[in-house]
C-alpha cells in the first residue's frame, strides 16, 4: 500500500493544532496509509506543551521540536527528513485549510496524470473567504512573476496546499527559512520540467488578529526567491 506523508509545520496555534490533526487523521483518503510529521517551530504560547503530552500514535503523527523559532521553510526541511511517504502533502496546522479536500488533490497523482498538484485558492469555483484587496493582489502579483520566469500558467503560487511526489519533492534542498519557501519550491519543482496542475480548493482565510502571519514583507522575500532560483538552484 502506498504512503501518504502530511507534513504539518507548527507555530503558535495552541487553539487550532488538536482540530486540525483530527481533521487530517480523518480526512478520506482511499488506499493510502498516511503518516503524520509534525513539527513544532519553537512556538511560546502553549503549542509545544499540547503536543509534548499528545500520543502520537493516536494521529499516526511522529513529532519533533525547535528549540526556537525558526520559520515554516526551516519546519518544513526538518519535516523532509523525516518523510517516508511516496506522496508529500503540506498541511498548515491553521483552519483556513480543509483536508476534507485530500481525495481530489491527490487523484490526479494517483492517476499517474501528475507529478506535482496545487490547490488553487483562486481558480474559482469553491468556497473562499474574502481577501484583503493588498493580499490579492499580492497573491496575483507573485503568481503572475512566476508564470513569466519560469514559462507556466499558476494562479495560486502561494497556496499552503501543494502536493507531491515523493521523488520530486526529495530532490528539492530547501534553503529558506520562512515563507519564502513557497516560492523556492515552486521554482524548484518547475525547473525539474514536472506535470503540475492546479484544482480549486476551499479556503477560510484568516485575518491578522485571527492568526494569520504572513506580512507584507514575506511579499519582498518571495519575490527575491523567485527571480534567485531562476538562476540558482
Amino acid at each position: 500500500m502506498k504512503k501518504l506523508s502530511i507534513l504539518i509545520p507548527v507555530y503558535n496555534e495552541k487553539k487550532t493544532i488538536i482540530q486540525v490533526l483530527d481533521a487530517v487523521s480523518k480526512a478520506p483518503i482511499e488506499g493510502l496509509e498516511r503518516e503524520l510529521i509534525v513539527v513544532d517551530d519553537g512556538s511560546q504560547d502553549g503549542t509545544r506543551e499540547i503536543l509534548r503530552e499528545l500520543d502520537g500514535s493516536l494521529y499516526s503523527a511522529k513529532i519533533y521540536f525547535h528549540e526556537a523559532n525558526q520559520g515554516k521553510g526551516a519546519a518544513l526541511r526538518t519535516a523532509q527528513g523525516y518523510a517516508t511517504g511516496d506522496i508529500i502533502l503540506i498541511q498548515d496546522a491553521d483552519l483556513e485549510y480543509d483536508p476534507g479536500q485530500y481525495s481530489k488533490l491527490l487523484q490526479p497523482i494517483l492517476e499517474g496524470r501528475a507529478d506535482v498538484v496545487y490547490g488553487s485558492r483562486l481558480a474559482g469555483g469553491s468556497v473562499t473567504r474574502a481577501f484583503k484587496v493588498l493580499h490579492l493582489f499580492g497573491n496575483k502579483f507573485l503568481s503572475l512573476l512566476t508564470n513569466i520566469l519560469y514559462n507556466c500558467t499558476i494562479t495560486d503560487m502561494e497556496t499552503c496546499y501543494k502536493v507531491f511526489r515523493a521523488d520530486i519533492f526529495k530532490k528539492v534542498v530547501i534553503k529558506s527559512n520562512r515563507f519564502d519557501f513557497e516560492p523556492e519550491i515552486t521554482a524548484k519543482v518547475l525547473k525539474q520540467k514536472v506535470r503540475l496542475f492546479e484544482l480549486p480548493i476551499n479556503y477560510y482565510g484568516r485575518d491578522y488578529d485571527e492568526g494569520k502571519k504572513i506580512t507584507w514583507r514575506d511579499g519582498f522575500a518571495a519575490v527575491w526567491a523567485l527571480v534567485k532560483f531562476r538562476f540558482v538552484d
